[in-house]
């Protein structure tokens, strides 16, 4: 019998749970793992780190996806492809509202997408939707958990470090009246691959800046404060928690 391989990832079908936490950032796919109980490594390639664990009475898989729409997609794609059936990622943004800080959570109900991946795969119009169960998970989780969370929607974008101002680079201010809560680089590409492959999508987010107080750069971005480390544990700790009463 031929076990097929995925080729970027490298997992094997039917190798993963059907319940998947991912992150950008391998450390804190680690940080996660830590969490579990008889975990492994199950590959590693990339930027891509999988492992596979359990929590209570739940297997629980755990993925790195890097930064990025692009890149994340891929991860998102071979993940349900080998099994996955819910997806709750666990990322970092920057506030859109004055008064949302460093430290805060906010769990993504949707996405305005401003992604070229996403308008090369879905026609435009196309909604970027969290699951709304599994964000109904969340949310209850969140307040089990007793950490202020606020619930809304997100912009996905592409760049992280400006460059010069275009049609396409999507405006701050007119975003922040809009209502939206904060900026992030990958729900979009979640929500929409999950509609597209049949998973069931959700996000929670921890504030690592507020980009209304000045714009993404290298001498201001300041993500391992540890204001932000504890919300991102908590944050770990409410999708974990999701996930059980699932």
């Amino acid at each position: 019998m031929t076990v097929e391989k995925l080729p970027i990832t490298g997992l094997i079908i039917g190798s993963i749970s059907s319940d998947v936490i991912v992150c950008g950032d391998p450390k804190r796919a680690s940080r996660i793992a830590d969490k579990l109980q008889d975990c492994s490594l199950l590959s590693a390639n990339r930027e891509y780190q999988v492992y596979l664990g359990q929590y209570g009475d739940k297997a629980i898989t755990i993925c790195s996806h890097g930064v990025g729409a692009p890149g994340a997609a891929i991860a998102f794609e071979e993940l349900i492809t080998a099994g996955a059936r819910q997806i709750i990622r666990v990322g970092t943004c920057g506030g859109l509202q004055h008064h949302i800080r460093s430290g805060h959570l906010i769990v993504a109900t949707a996405a305005v997408q401003n992604t070229g991946y996403v308008r090369e795969i879905v026609p435009q119009g196309y909604p970027a939707s969290a699951d709304p169960k599994l964000s109904v998970d969340l949310q209850e989780s969140a307040a089990r958990c007793g950490h202020a969370f606020t619930n809304g929607i997100v912009l996905t974008r592409d760049a992280f470090y400006g460059g010069v101002p275009t049609p396409e680079t999507p405006n701050y201010e007119l975003m922040s009246r809009a209502n939206v809560l904060a900026v992030e680089m990958e729900c979009a590409a979640l929500f929409v691959v999950g509609h597209l492959r049949g998973a069931r999508t959700a996000a929670i987010l921890t504030v690592d800046g507020n980009v209304l107080q000045g714009e993404e750069s290298m001498e201001t971005y300041k993500p391992d404060r540890e204001v932000v480390t504890q919300a991102v544990g908590a944050a770990i700790d409410i999708a974990l928690q999701a996930f059980l009463a699932s």
